[in-house]
């Protein structure tokens, strides 16, 4: 059976039309002919979408019941059963009711493709889950009903329904969207101009580029290697060097000035990977593309022109920047360019050649200086000054026992082995002057530089063109296999110090040891300097590392703009500069790694205020609004002049709102302390004060007071507190406590020393608090159980931790035995170990009571 196809409306905002153009495309196929059906469409209470359910047939939904409410969910047996051609089924990234058939309705969808059925859904930009983080940051609001990209990728149909934001605010401020009440809040917040350009933006975007995979789907099906320029995809050819930056921005400045453009850069690196560009260059022009905005590929090839080409028909570029060649004049006229190869082979993809300082410079800054040693070069020379004419006397004694081809041979021989040892131009040197001693001691006429005979003279034209040959083969051979020592040696080092460097969280340190011992420097430093007028910082680095030394220093490396890696020692051979840029890169890296978690952890900070404020905002639109709510109703009621209130009534009104402005003086008491202990704002005085005395003025003041029994040992030493925070502290554990304890309980507040601490434990008789959660009911905004709206913002033990903590002490729940809660204040005793301003030996300077969060006892 095959499949059936899944056609999907994106919309980038709720109300563009999503539904509407799925029933519409409904009444289309109905109206030629094809079976349509409804599994379940969502008309929001809109009355134009509810009109357009009208003749199209519907499946019923299932109906689940969840927490004593009815919900209605699509039935997918009945879809499958009823097998019609076509269903309708809204709202892909919905989440379904427990006890349903799947999770997700786009797992109930799946069911029904494979059923053989086609479908018709809808879905909101916001929806796709790889997009909810983005979505979050633009709206402020989090997606909890997400679908995965994949699901909507693999539709056979995507079709977006737009609206510009201008119109839809129309249409919601005519009430076509949402609810009248709902209105104004929707227009202030979510549905404001840049929220919705944004989102649109967004949506547009990721339909771009699923519009460009399939046509790149399309153009690999389809065998098509012609660039088809449906974008402005703009390609740079780089090569390391320092004119990669100037051709990068002008690539960048042509992308951007076509609508859609897109940059991107492609360095081609040698396949035998011998041969590249200085690593702390190309992570430099890295940098710069992903600042421009544009993708960074490394490709392999050894025909530079062919690889940008078959790269740039890869992308379906539109365009190439290459910079003016950097080679010399002789070896423009010995060979063709990379920009000439790729203007000739091209087609229809256009090239800029772009102009930079460096033309005609030549290779030697981009490539690095590979020789054979200085040592290796002298003795070559020596072997070539000593053995010419060495081997001349010998031959010219022996002249009876050899010819001229021998003796050619001979030379031959000296020639490549001066060759092997010192490379290709003491090679040249001897081949040169070996054929001027053959030609003067061995050609005949002997002496002179004639040769009578012509064959001779084209031996010792050919001596000369195979010695050169021979020593040019065996210097590059002898060059190669000193690179591909030096790349192993140089892999080696580096898989070295990635292992190193994942193991240890002392990551620069550690790099910065491994550099001094692989370059065999005395010291090593990661150093940082805002201009040249400023001192040096030291970031980290190895014993015996002195800022001093950084102006003498034998290697500095730039790290970034403002910092270097710095070595002293010896100054390292030209090989190794490739090696001090990656351990240049490393470092950059390893900095830019704790920028970024530095980053992190202020944002996550960020973040986490950001919530305690959010609920913050939460907790007071309902918690501060009810008491103000029954003043506001009490006084009416008093001031109404058409009804006359008893005595009793008027009591009654009265002492209603002296208790509404009790909780609310309470919950503001306790909005400011929380923010003065997120502040950092809490200046405890501290003193000795006798726990009975500071019990007894915070119980009479509470309401419910009479319900609180105390036992407190005379005998106890006084705790060295503040008199205005441990009333504070008292007042909330024991609210919290009278309003957790069943019926009219009584709550038992006992004190007893143990050890250099003073305890204080408030036991209540309620239903007691699981282990798990006794740290959650410390926190902010946390109610526990059942306790209505309305009777506080959670703040009141957060508080009372708080402003314990700020006194040296604790405040720790635990369970009463017999069932129920046991809050536990621990204090120091006075007359210890003074905390605070106080020197030691010296009394307590005794405040007067309040502190600095004070609590009036009435």
């Amino acid at each position: 059976m095959a499949r059936g196809t899944l056609r999907i409306y994106l919309g980038a905002a709720p109300g563009v039309g999503k539904t509407v153009a799925m029933l519409s495309e409904a009444h289309r196929r109905r109206d030629r002919g094809t079976d349509v059906v409804i599994g379940l469409v969502e008309t929001h209470g809109r009355s134009f979408t509810a009109q357009l359910l009208e003749g199209l047939e519907r499946i019923p939904t299932r109906e689940i019941e969840y927490r004593g409410a009815t919900f209605r969910e699509l039935d997918v047996d009945a879809v499958i059963a009823r097998r019609p051609r076509v269903v309708l089924i809204d709202e892909l990234a919905h989440t379904n009711v427990p006890g349903s058939r799947h999770t997700k309705r786009w797992e109930d969808i799946e069911d029904v493709l494979d059923a053989g059925i086609d479908v018709i859904s809808t879905v909101n930009i916001q929806h796709l889950e790889s997009l909810n983080d983005v979505t979050e940051a633009i709206t402020g609001v989090r997606q909890r009903e997400t679908v995965p990209d994949d699901v909507v990728r693999a539709a056979d149909q995507i079709e977006l329904v737009d609206m510009s934001p201008e119109a839809l605010r129309r249409r919601m401020a005519h009430g076509n969207i949402y609810a009248a009440e709902k209105v104004d809040a929707a227009l202030s917040n979510y549905f404001r101009v840049g929220n919705l350009s944004a989102l649109r933006e967004l949506a547009l975007v990721w339909l771009a580029d699923r519009v460009d995979e399939a046509l790149e789907r399309y153009r690999h099906d389809q065998g098509i290697s012609e660039t088809w320029p449906a974008r402005e995809r703009v390609v740079v050819a780089l090569t390391g060097g320092p004119e990669s930056d100037a051709l990068l921005r002008r690539g960048a400045r042509i992308a951007s000035a076509g609508a859609g453009g897109e940059l991107v850069a492609v360095y081609v690196a040698r396949s035998d990977g011998l041969v590249g560009a200085s690593l702390e260059q190309l992570a430099e022009q890295r940098r710069l593309t992903a600042e421009l905005g544009g993708t960074f590929h490394t490709v392999t090839g050894d025909d530079v022109a062919e690889a940008v080409l078959e790269f740039a028909r890869g992308v379906n570029a539109s365009q190439i920047v290459l910079g003016v060649s950097r080679r010399g004049r002789l070896q423009s006229l010995l060979s063709r360019g990379v920009g000439e190869s790729v203007i000739a082979e091209s087609g229809d993809i256009d090239v800029h050649i772009v102009s930079h300082g460096y033309r005609r410079r030549g290779l030697d800054q981009v490539l690095p200086d590979w020789t054979v040693g200085r040592r290796r070069t002298i003795s070559a020379w020596v072997i070539s000054a000593l053995g010419l004419p060495l081997l001349t006397w010998a031959l010219a004694s022996t002249r009876e026992h050899h010819d001229l081809p021998l003796e050619m041979l001979l030379y031959l021989a000296l020639t490549v082995a001066t060759a092997l040892v010192g490379g290709i131009w003491p090679a040249l040197f001897s081949a040169i002057v070996g054929s001027l001693l053959l030609n003067y001691y061995f050609a005949p006429p002997l002496h002179t530089f004639t040769i009578d005979n012509p064959g001779n003279a084209l031996a010792v034209l050919v001596f000369v063109l195979v010695a050169a040959s021979v020593a040019s083969v065996v210097h590059i051979s002898a060059l190669r296999a000193s690179k591909a020592l030096a790349a192993q040696q140089e892999s080696r080092i580096l898989a070295q110090l990635a292992h190193s460097l994942l193991g240890t969280p002392e990551q620069l340190p550690t790099l910065l040891e491994q550099a001094r011992d692989t370059f065999s420097m005395r010291t090593a430093a990661v150093v940082r300097r805002a201009s040249v007028r400023d001192p040096w910082e030291v970031l980290a680095a190895t014993e015996g590392f002195d800022v001093a030394l950084v102006e003498g220093a034998e290697v500095r490396s730039r790290v970034n703009d403002t910092t270097f890696l710095v070595m002293t020692g010896r100054v390292p051979p030209a090989s190794q500069g490739r090696l001090v840029s990656a351990f240049a890169s490393h470092a950059a890296a390893i900095l830019t790694r704790e920028e970024l978690v530095e980053e992190a952890r202020a944002a996550g900070a960020l973040a986490k205020d950001n919530r305690t404020r959010t609920a913050l905002l939460a907790a007071v639109s309902h918690d501060l609004r009810t008491p103000l709510a029954g003043i506001k109703a009490a006084v009416s009621s008093l001031r109404q002049t058409d009804v006359t209130w008893s005595a009793e009534d008027e009591a009654e009104l009265l002492e209603s709102i002296e208790a509404s402005a009790d909780r609310l003086n309470a919950l503001i008491g306790n909005l400011l302390d929380m923010s003065r202990l997120q502040s950092g704002t809490v200046a405890p005085h501290l003193q000795p004060l006798h726990l009975d005395e500071v019990v007894a003025r915070t119980v009479a003041a509470l309401p419910d007071g009479q319900r609180v029994r105390t036992w407190i040992p005379h005998e106890l030493p006084p705790a060295l507190a503040d008199a205005g925070l441990l009333d504070r502290v008292l007042a909330n554990v024991l609210e919290n406590a009278l309003r957790h304890s069943p019926g009219r309980q009584e709550v038992v507040v006992n004190a007893s020393r143990i050890g250099g601490h003073l305890q204080l434990r408030v036991v209540d008789r309620g239903s007691g608090v699981p282990d798990s959660a006794k740290e959650g009911i410390f926190a902010p905004f946390q109610r526990f159980g059942d306790v209505p709206r309305g009777s506080g913002v959670g703040l009141g033990l957060a508080v009372a931790r708080g402003l314990a903590e700020a006194m040296n002490g604790s405040l720790t729940a635990e369970d009463t035995p017999g069932g129920g809660l046991t809050i536990v204040v621990d204090l120091p005793v006075a007359g210890g170990q003074l905390a605070g301003p106080t020197p030691p030996g010296q009394a307590p300077e005794v405040a007067p009571s309040g502190g600095a969060v004070g609590r009036e006892a009435s």
